[in-house]
C-alpha cells in the first residue's frame, strides 16, 4: 500500500496493520479516536520544498523570479500554516478567518495574500492594517472600496484578478476561468475595453493603489498543463497591451495552481519539476512573442502539498449487502463519519480510494461502497472500492488523500462533532486541532 495515493509515511505491517509516521492506526484510533483526520507532517514538508525549488531552478533558468504560495483555502491551521511558511512559501488567504490564522501563526503580512470575490469592510480594513503583500481584487466595485480604505501615504497593493476563458479541472465548479461564474474579470471585450483593462485602467487612476500586477486562475485538480499556457499567453499579451497603452509594464503575474494529485491506485499526480519546466518555457516563449521581458511570477500549488499528506480514519459499523439494479450484490460499509466530514464526494461526486489498515484479511474482495452515518442517501464517502469480504463493525478503514477540503469544508450536519486534525511525525502525534464536543455545539446555541 505504500506510494500513491497514500502519503510517503504510511506502511503496512506483516500484520496488515497500518502506520502513518511511525505511528500505527490503533495507537492512533485509541489516543484520539475516530473519525479523525490524519497528517503527515514530513510528506507535506518535503512537497512544499519540492515546489518551491522546482519552480525556483526552473524559473531561474529562464530568468525569472517566483514566488511560490500555499493555498490556504485547502487547509489552514496555525501549525500547518507555519510549517509552509518555514519551508519557504508564502500564504494565500481567501477570507479574514484564514488571514487570522496565518497571522497567528506569526507569518508576516508582507507574506500573505489576501484573495476572495466579495471581501468585507473589515477584511479589507484587516488586510491593510496587517501590511498584506497583496490584495488581489476581484471587481470593478472592489477596486474602488480598496481605494477608498487605504490611503495614497500608504497605498494598498493589489493584483487585478482576470478571467482567461481557458477553463480546466475535475468538476465545473472548480474549473474557474470560464465566462459564466463569480471570479475575475475577463479579458474579452465585447465593446470598447474588456471588464479586465478596465480594472487595470481604474487602478492605475487611484493613487490610493499600487498595481503590482495581473493574476488568474484556470481550475482545480488540473492534470493536464497545457491549459497554463494558454491562460499565461493571455495574461502576458494583456500585459504587454496595458504597458503599450499607458506606459506602465506590471512587475508580477500570477499564474494560478490547481495542480492535481493522485486519489486512486494507479493516477499519477502532476510532477513538480515537469509542471514547473513546462511553465517555464512556456511564458518565456509567450515573452519572447509578445515582445517584454519577464516578470516576477507566483504559483499557488493548493491541494498539491496537503492533499497526498492527509487521510482521515474511521471505524466500521453497520455493514450491509445490498442488490444493485443489475443484480449483483454491493456491500455498503457505514462509518462513524460521512459527508460532514468530507463533502467533496456528495458534491460533485469525487473519487477516493480507502482500505481496511488495522489488521490482515486473506478474504477475497467484495464490491463496496463507505458511505457515512448522516441522514442522506447521498451521504457517500468511497463510491466504489473493493474491500476485503470479511469487512465487519469494529474495523479500522483510512481513506486515501483527504488533507485538502476535508477539514476546511466540514460542517456539523446532523449536529456531528468535526473531527480533530493529527499530526504525525517521527513516532510521535499532535493534536493541531481538538475534536469538537457536544458542548461546543450548545455553546452556540442560545436557547
Amino acid at each position: 500500500m505504500i506510494g500513491e495515493p497514500w502519503s510517503t509515511g504510511v506502511s503496512r505491517g506483516s500484520d496488515g496493520v497500518v502506520s502513518v509516521g511511525g505511528v500505527d492506526v490503533h495507537t492512533l484510533a485509541a489516543t484520539h479516536g475516530t473519525p479523525a483526520y490524519v497528517l503527515d507532517e514530513a510528506d507535506l514538508r518535503s512537497r512544499a520544498r519540492s515546489y518551491r525549488r522546482a519552480f525556483e531552478t526552473a524559473f531561474a533558468e529562464i530568468g525569472a523570479g517566483v514566488d511560490v504560495y500555499y493555498a490556504g483555502k485547502a487547509f489552514l491551521s496555525v501549525a500547518v500554516a507555519r510549517w509552509v511558511h518555514e519551508e519557504g512559501l508564502r500564504v494565500d488567504t481567501a477570507t479574514g478567518g484564514e488571514l487570522a490564522v496565518a497571522l497567528r501563526a506569526g507569518v508576516p503580512g508582507a507574506d500573505i495574500g489576501l484573495h476572495g470575490n466579495n471581501k468585507s469592510d473589515s477584511e479589507i480594513a484587516r488586510a491593510l492594517d496587517a501590511g498584506v503583500g497583496r490584495i488581489i481584487v476581484d471587481s470593478l466595485v472592489e477596486i474602488e472600496r480598496v481605494a477608498d480604505a487605504a490611503s495614497a501615504e500608504h497605498p494598498a497593493p493589489v493584483m487585478v484578478r482576470v478571467t482567461t476563458g481557458v477553463h480546466a479541472g475535475g468538476h465545473e465548479y472548480i474549473s474557474t476561468a470560464h465566462e459564466d461564474q463569480k471570479f475575475g474579470l475577463s479579458i474579452h471585450a465585447a465593446n470598447g475595453d474588456s471588464p479586465a483593462m478596465q480594472g487595470l485602467l481604474k487602478v492605475l487612476s487611484r493613487p490610493e493603489l499600487t498595481l503590482l500586477g495581473i493574476h488568474s486562475h484556470i481550475g482545480s485538480q488540473i492534470l493536464d498543463p497545457s491549459g497554463f499556457e494558454v491562460a499565461a499567453r493571455a495574461v502576458l499579451t494583456l500585459r504587454a497591451q496595458l504597458a503599450e497603452r499607458t506606459g506602465v509594464l506590471v512587475e508580477e503575474v500570477d499564474l494560478g495552481g490547481g495542480y492535481g494529485i493522485a486519489y486512486l491506485p494507479g493516477e499519477v499526480a502532476l510532477d513538480p519539476d515537469r509542471i514547473a519546466k513546462d511553465i517555464a518555457s512556456s511564458v518565456s516563449a509567450s515573452a519572447q512573442d509578445v515582445g517584454t521581458p519577464l516578470p516576477r511570477f507566483s504559483i499557488e500549488p493548493g491541494r498539491a502539498i496537503v492533499g497526498p499528506a492527509g487521510l482521515t480514519l474511521y471505524t466500521v459499523g453497520t455493514v450491509k449487502p445490498v442488490r444493485i439494479d443489475d443484480g449483483s450484490i454491493r456491500t455498503y460499509v457505514s462509518v462513524d463519519g460521512g459527508m460532514s466530514d468530507n463533502i467533496r464526494p456528495a458534491l460533485y461526486g469525487a473519487q477516493y480510494h480507502a482500505e481496511i489498515v488495522g489488521r490482515r484479511s486473506d478474504e477475497s474482495t467484495v464490491l463496496a461502497r463507505v458511505v457515512g452515518k448522516h441522514c442522506e442517501s447521498g451521504d457517500i464517502v468511497v463510491h466504489e472500492v473493493r474491500l476485503p469480504g470479511d469487512v465487519r463493525a469494529g474495523d479500522l478503514l483510512a481513506v486515501a488523500a483527504t488533507g485538502a477540503y476535508g477539514r476546511s469544508m466540514a460542517s456539523n450536519y446532523n449536529h456531528v462533532p468535526r473531527p480533530p486534525v493529527v499530526a504525525v511525525a517521527d513516532g510521535q502525534t499532535r493534536v493541531l486541532v481538538r475534536r469538537e464536543t457536544e458542548d461546543d455545539l450548545l455553546a452556540l446555541d442560545q436557547g
